[in-house]
């Protein structure tokens, strides 16, 4: 075997091990391929999968976090179809079909939105779709639409589920969003499917909740973003989804998918209504159907007037209408306010924080179990060393005993005071893994300010082991603190 350093990070040791694998099974062609996948997987961006139930916003969110209109949108085939989205030097459209050879598909765009025709192939009979497509928003991160939970057709909606939680595998994808509109009951229910099963499988600190279509919530009202990010924050605080995600955030899909892509002729539209009399144009504010209906007169036509409504919904419009009000008469410049305020700039700050920073970590766990199960199907004498590396790395890697202590403090199974626990959740990567957010520091603390909040919370949680009055489970926790402390301070530069 590979001599790996018993204290190389948890990135080298797991592809070390994944190397002696992939040489120890070179006789085994199907164990072979699917470890050597596992091992290139290192090095591709992460995979982040959009989920939830039909019509939650997910293609829609697909094409905010891009910012071009790639993911279709309407209820065609495609949306029934898992289609994998990935950066690449040219358009290009691969179908990969359950059975037979995959084959290219036609690009084509229409009203700047990417169309994707089947070819007469039946959604039920593709395996998936893969779309490069050059983008700078796909280098580090590529992105997963899957059909909807729950789904008229169960079959779509047992692969989508077969997908996103695979039975006798580890999830394709490295982190999810699962989209909600409110939650219900099968909302929980799916999370609890997914939830830690294992090393690899998807535990909280892998999956971020998103509260589509957020400004429904307040029937397109301009407060509609604050309703909905108050009762984001109760979900935050809920013990059960706490123990299911990592958090919860509020966001209107469409209005950053518009904000995003937005055009000039849209601009011109919407400052046209803004520069009509009030009077004239508020009435039209009250609904959607009057919004649109042909006989109102108003400063746009109908045409208009069912194109805003498409692209930008009621609030988007009533939003961009007061925003030009007020002055800003730049399409640039409202484009970045729009995304400001649907909520998309803190969901990227999320999946930065939460799954950005901890790639590595979401990709040892898949190659880690992708060996547990080839190691449990086919015992060799060359696999005996491997299986030992594995359990040893399992076992004693700091970074899993900190995912197991964080989903204990979450789900409670591990009981603090919420002074000691919010602090510890905090220490352990609950607010992103980076030496400040670790300790509450701001993010452009210096080298010494973050010395002296480690050692504070390295003396702290010292003490605590050390205390006669801590019980078992007590001094276990703050142990692994302190090993986090610890490794904390060998990060900062001298």
């Amino acid at each position: 075997m590979t001599a790996v350093d018993a204290a190389a990070p948890l990135g080298v040791a797991v592809r070390g091990v994944l190397r002696d694998a992939v040489d120890a099974y070179r006789d085994s062609p199907q164990a072979h391929r699917w470890l050597s996948q596992h091992l290139a997987r290192f090095e591709e961006p992460l995979r982040v999968a959009i989920a939830g139930k039909v019509k939650a916003g997910k293609s829609t969110l697909l094409n905010a976090l891009v910012g071009e209109e790639i993911a279709p949108t309407d209820a065609g085939e495609c949306t029934r179809v898992i289609t994998w989205y990935q950066d690449g030097p040219s358009p290009k459209v691969l179908m990969i079909p359950l059975e037979g050879t995959p084959r290219p598909l036609t690009v084509a765009r229409r009203d700047g939105a990417l169309t994707i025709d089947l070819g007469g192939m039946p959604a039920e009979r593709v395996d998936r779709l893969v779309v490069d497509w050059p983008s700078q928003n796909l280098r580090a991160t590529s992105l997963i639409d899957t059909p909807g939970i729950a789904s008229m057709s169960a079959d779509i909606s047992a692969r989508a589920a077969a997908f996103l939680v695979p039975e006798d595998a580890p999830a394709p994808a490295d982190a999810v969003l699962y989209l909600m509109r409110h939650l219900h009951a099968s909302d929980v229910q799916f999370l609890e499917s997914f939830h830690d099963q294992g090393v690899a499988r998807a535990t909280p600190v892998n999956t971020v909740a998103i509260l589509s279509r957020a400004d429904e919530i307040g029937v397109g009202r301009l407060d509609a973003m604050a309703s909905a990010r108050q009762i984001a924050g109760r979900y935050r605080r809920d013990d059960k989804l706490r123990s299911l995600c990592q958090t919860v955030v509020a966001v209107a899909g469409l209005l950053a998918q518009s904000g995003r892509t937005m055009r000039q002729a849209e601009f011109a539209a919407l400052q046209a209504l803004a520069t009509a009399p009030a009077a004239e144009t508020e009435p039209l504010l009250l609904s959607a159907d009057r919004f649109v209906r042909a006989t109102v007169e108003a400063a746009i036509s109908p045409e208009d007037r069912a194109m805003l409504l498409d692209r930008f919904g009621v609030f988007g419009v009533r939003l961009a209408i007061t925003l030009i009000r007020r002055g800003i008469d730049d399409p640039t410049v409202l484009s970045t306010e729009l995304v400001k305020r649907s909520g998309l700039d803190e969901l990227r700050q999320v999946l930065s924080t939460q799954f950005t920073e901890r790639r590595d970590l979401l990709k040892s766990r898949s190659a880690l179990l992708a060996l547990e199960l080839v190691l449990a199907r086919e015992r060799t004498a060359a696999s005996r060393p491997i299986a030992r590396e594995v359990e040893r790395i399992t076992a004693g890697a700091h970074e899993f005993n900190e995912l197991r202590l964080l989903t204990a403090l979450r789900t409670r199974v591990v009981a603090m005071s919420k002074d000691l626990r919010v602090p510890a959740e905090r220490l352990l990567g609950s607010d992103g893994g980076s030496p400040a957010a670790r300790l509450g520091l701001d993010p452009d603390a210096d080298a010494a300010q973050l010395r002296e909040a480690t050692l504070d919370a390295l003396a702290g949680w010292q003490r605590r082991a050390e205390s006669p009055m801590s019980d078992r489970t007590q001094v276990g926790v703050a142990r692994t603190l302190v090993r986090t402390c610890e490794g904390l301070l060998a990060s900062l530069p001298r």
